[in-house]
C-alpha cells in the first residue's frame, strides 16, 4: 500500500477565515460541492479534493487504503488545522483523518457515510466489473443510488455533470477505491475519535442510511447526527443550501465552544 497522489482546488473565501476541506464520494469530483461552495465561502476558506483518477487527481499507480487517502489529504493540505466535510468515501476518509491525524482536524462532518460501508464481496465484484466493462457500466445504477426523486429535475445540469464525472473516472483508480472500501472498517475505533463530529444522512439514502450516522454519533466522544430532507446519497448536490447551512452552523458552534473552553 502507498499514499496516493491527489489534487485539490485553490482556496476560495476570505484569507483570514478558517480553512474548510471538502471530500468527494466515489465516482464524483469536486463538482459535487460546487453549488454548496459559494455559501460556505462566505465564512470559510474552502478547498475541495479529488479521489485518485477522478477529476483533476492523477491515476493511482498502486493499491491504497482509506487510511492512505487520509494521509494524502493531510499531506496535501498545507494549513496545520482545518475543518473537514466529506461524502461517502470522502466521509470515511474524514473518520480516518481524525484517527490518524487528530491534531489537524478541528471538527468534521461525515456525510452519507459510515464507519463501515457495504459488503466487501460486493465491492470486489464492482471492482472487477469496472476493470472489465469500465465505469460507464455503472451509470444507471449509480444514478438510482445517488439521487432522490426530484433531484435530477431540480438540478439537471449538475446531476448530468456528476454522471459524466463517473464516466470519465480512471477505471483502475475507481477499482482500487472499491478495494479500499472493501477493507475499510473503523467501527471498533470510533471511541478513539475525540474531535467534534457531525454525522449527516440523506432522507432517502439507501447506501448509508440513518443507522450508520447514528452509529458514528453514538460511537465518537462528541457526536451529533442530522438528516437532510429530500436527498439520497449526494446531499451537497441535491440540497446545497440545506447542507451549507448545516455545515456552517456546526462548525461555527464548535469554533465558539473551543474559544469558550480556552478562554479566548
Amino acid at each position: 500500500m502507498s499514499t496516493p497522489a491527489i489534487a485539490a482546488t485553490q482556496p476560495i473565501g476570505p484569507e483570514s477565515a478558517p480553512l474548510l476541506v471538502l471530500g468527494p464520494s466515489l465516482g464524483t469530483s469536486t463538482t459535487l460541492w460546487e453549488s454548496t461552495i459559494p455559501t460556505l465561502a462566505e465564512r470559510f476558506r474552502v478547498v475541495a479534493w479529488d479521489l485518485p483518477g477522478h477529476g483533476s487527481s492523477p491515476a493511482a499507480i498502486a493499491p491504497f487504503t482509506v487510511g492512505d487517502l487520509a494521509d494524502a489529504v493531510a499531506r496535501t493540505v498545507e494549513e496545520d488545522r482545518f475543518f473537514y466535510a466529506g461524502v461517502s468515501l470522502g466521509g470515511a476518509t474524514g473518520l480516518e483523518l481524525m484517527l490518524r491525524h487528530p491534531g489537524r482536524v478541528r471538527a468534521a462532518a461525515i456525510i452519507a457515510s459510515g464507519a463501515q460501508l457495504g459488503d466487501p464481496g460486493a465491492w470486489h465484484e464492482r471492482a472487477a466489473q469496472v476493470r472489465a466493462q469500465s465505469t460507464s457500466s455503472l451509470i444507471i445504477a449509480s444514478a438510482q443510488r445517488w439521487f432522490a426523486g426530484g433531484s435530477v429535475a431540480r438540478h439537471p445540469e449538475l446531476t448530468g455533470r456528476l454522471l459524466h464525472a463517473l464516466q470519465g473516472a480512471d477505471d483502475q483508480s475507481y477499482a482500487l477505491c472499491c478495494e479500499a472500501l472493501a477493507a475499510y472498517d473503523v467501527r471498533d475505533l470510533l471511541g478513539e475519535i475525540g474531535r467534534p463530529t457531525l454525522a449527516v444522512w440523506g432522507e432517502h439514502d439507501g447506501v448509508a442510511p440513518q443507522a450508520m450516522s447514528a452509529e458514528i454519533a453514538a460511537g465518537v466522544a462528541s457526536g451529533q447526527a442530522v438528516m437532510v430532507a429530500d436527498a439520497a446519497h449526494l446531499p451537497p448536490a441535491e440540497q446545497p443550501e440545506a447542507v451549507a447551512g448545516i455545515l456552517a452552523g456546526f462548525f461555527a458552534r464548535t469554533e465558539g465552544e473551543a474559544h469558550v473552553a480556552t478562554g479566548r
